[in-house]
């Protein structure tokens, strides 16, 4: 597996695979080919179809600048290796230098089909949870205790970066106000949520209130093309730091606590990334949305200091109810309906630790197998269900007022 650098990523909404991967795609070319004068960038399956929602084309052309940019949006070739693919072209007077054949591959990485080493090294020894989990209660180890044995402490000190980015990006959300770009005219909704009290609010509605507020401020932020982190992707950034922002703002839990317990969601994360995919146009909303969920299970076991069965139980139950979940963004705005299933995910991690701090000795699914139960699923899922914005909600819907 690799280094939690490579899943926690700080950058710029809306799309992790969409924006950040093709931007660092062409940050990539622009290196490779420092004279080249003319770029022809191709861009097929879900870069092709919801390209222009997500801001591709954008964020193509600003990073190439002051290169011209032919876009090319192919929607016709499936014949790809990833649903995420694009070819880049650098020019120099006319004649063609090469050609790159680049992969985003979800969460803002990529993988180059004509260059094995620009593909980073694994770092962790095992790769499923329940190698980890015997390495680990072998040890008497917590699982940041592995992810600081396997890393070194230098990685703290970035996932304390990614922590503070997080705060930042929920409260950015929660001053914010107006419509989101795009043409939907979706409204902001994060900081009437912060701010309206229930006229009969009990601690569960208020608890309620408050998550979905920050799970609506960091997905409002990211559609608005902020400044958030990926956990695991942009689309499902607002997730995790809702879960966490919560219990620090109401048990006072120290940022070095909140440290560990992103360290723990990681490997959760890092887990599924490797056996699986936090790819959307791979795997419908339920490799984004659904590995989020998990891993905000998983941080929160840790900061209540449940035991390793405890956390696997929880990122199972949070994976295993958002299986078939499809990727159908209207518009391929990161909008409709993204924002929704950030809030509706982080109540669903704090219902599966709920669940599994009474249950676990009772589970029969492990996280490996529904990790690949999901993988599975994924791939049978139709094609027009993956971020193509060719189904579901996608196709169906159509704007509506109420007078």
């Amino acid at each position: 597996m690799k280094s939690l650098r490579e899943l926690y990523k700080i950058g710029r909404g809306p799309s992790s695979s969409h924006t950040m991967g093709p931007e660092r795609a062409c940050n990539y070319c622009k290196d490779k080919y420092p004279d080249a004068d003319y770029y022809r960038v191709v861009l097929y399956g879900s870069l092709a179809k919801t390209g222009e929602g997500h801001g591709t084309d954008r964020v193509i052309k600003e990073t190439l600048s002051p290169c011209k940019v032919d876009l090319v949006f192919d929607m016709k070739n499936n014949d790809i290796p990833h649903p995420n693919t694009m070819d880049i072209y650098p020019y120099k007077d006319g004649k063609e230098l090469g050609c790159e054949r680049i992969l985003s591959v979800g969460g803002g990485m990529i993988e180059m089909m004509n260059e094995s080493g620009a593909v980073s090294r694994d770092v962790y020894r095992f790769t499923k949870f329940s190698q980890i989990s015997d390495y680990c209660k072998k040890h008497d180890m917590r699982l940041w205790e592995y992810v600081l044995e396997e890393e070194g402490e230098e990685i703290f000190n970035h996932l304390g970066d990614i922590w503070q980015t997080m705060k930042e990006s929920v409260r950015n959300g929660l001053k914010a106000d107006g419509v989101l770009p795009g043409g939907l005219e979706v409204h902001r909704k994060a900081q009437k949520l912060f701010n309206t009290r229930h006229i009969d609010e009990s601690a569960q509605t208020k608890e309620n209130r408050l998550v979905c507020a920050y799970a609506f401020a960091v997905s409002e932020e990211n559609a608005a093309a902020g400044t958030i982190v990926t956990a695991p992707t942009c689309g499902s950034a607002g997730v995790l730091p809702a879960v966490l922002y919560y219990e620090q703002e109401m048990r006072n839990f120290k940022d070095e606590e909140i440290v560990k317990a992103l360290a723990t969601a990681g490997v959760v994360g890092n887990i599924i990334k490797t056996n699986a995919s936090i790819s959307g146009a791979e795997c419908g909303c339920q490799a984004e949305i659904g590995s989020a969920c998990s891993m905000a299970a998983a941080a929160l076991g840790e900061l209540f200091g449940l035991s390793l069965d405890e956390i696997e139980y929880a990122t199972e139950i949070a994976m295993e109810h958002h299986l078939g979940l499809t990727c159908d963004p209207v518009g391929g705005l990161v909008q409709i309906p993204c924002i929704e299933r950030n809030a509706v995910a982080a109540m669903r991690a704090i219902n599966a630790i709920s669940l599994a701090s009474f249950l676990s000795e009772s589970r029969k699914i492990s996280f490996d197998l529904v990790v690949e139960v999901m993988y599975a699923t994924g791939k049978d899922l139709k094609r027009r269900y993956r971020e193509t914005s060719e189904g579901g909600l996608a196709k169906l819907y159509k704007s509506f007022r109420k007078y």
